[in-house]
């Protein structure tokens, strides 16, 4: 049986992963601050929606217009209709343009999952950002609870048919990465006096894909992955 594929909107990281992402699972994308994750989150979104597809983005760290700023000069289109951005980030007063229920997207990891229920009652998204999942796993009061929320998560979200990105900055993500069908690692390494940046797939179930770590560079376009150079670490 043929799985569909869809792409990540980095064609590198496509050649990587031997096609693409499979569609209707849940992907995390992990790294330090400042290795490109919500750059490669948006083209994941953007992907879908040069593609005619419904997405969701929700912010839960950088505040809606940083991001708006910072992607638009890369050239992506956060206007387009098919693209929803929800900012659920503690420090800006979303209530004000938004309704009120867009509040529980950051008050724990079962609110937000009731909350893209919702949103599925107005719109079929085919593709979700969260970036990053670390804001909802710091919310939890106990690890026993949180495990439990993220595999409730895990289904809906596959029940909804939609493909999901997370981004997380620590790096040990515990159980998303045993729960999620794909692991994307971004590093940086300090290379001969110059910083070098690498990406890694870890995990990626129900298909091969290449193990190696490719060098990428963030340009002003976005991310540029080289599937055919590797990084020599000393």
């Amino acid at each position: 049986m043929d799985v569909q594929r869809i792409s990540t909107g980095i064609s590198g990281l496509d050649r990587m992963l031997h096609g693409g992402l499979i569609a209707g699972r849940v992907y995390l994308v992990k790294g330090a601050p400042g290795t490109g994750k919500t750059t490669l989150a948006m083209h994941f979104a953007m992907a879908g929606v040069a593609n005619g597809e419904d997405v969701l983005y929700v912010t839960l760290e950088e505040p809606a217009d940083n991001i708006r700023v910072d992607m638009t000069r890369m050239g992506f289109n956060l206007r387009d209709p098919h693209f929803t951005l929800i900012d659920a980030t503690p420090t800006v007063e979303r209530y004000v343009l938004i309704s009120d229920f867009f509040e529980t997207f950051a008050e724990n990891i079962e609110k937000m999952t009731d909350a893209i229920k919702k949103q599925f009652q107005e719109k079929r998204y085919s593709r979700i950002v969260i970036d990053p999942i670390t804001m909802l796993k710091l919310t939890a009061a106990r690890e026993i609870d949180y495990r439990r929320a993220f595999l409730s998560f895990i289904k809906t979200m596959m029940r909804l048919r939609t493909t999901v990105l997370l981004t997380s900055e620590l790096e040990k993500t515990g159980i998303e990465e045993y729960l999620v069908s794909g692991v994307i690692e971004l590093k940086t390494f300090e290379l001969g006096g110059r910083l070098s940046r690498g990406v890694r797939i870890t995990k990626f179930r129900g298909s091969g894909f290449d193990s190696a770590t490719r060098p990428y560079e963030i340009t002003s376009s976005g991310i540029v992955v080289y599937p055919d150079r590797t990084i020599s670490l000393p």
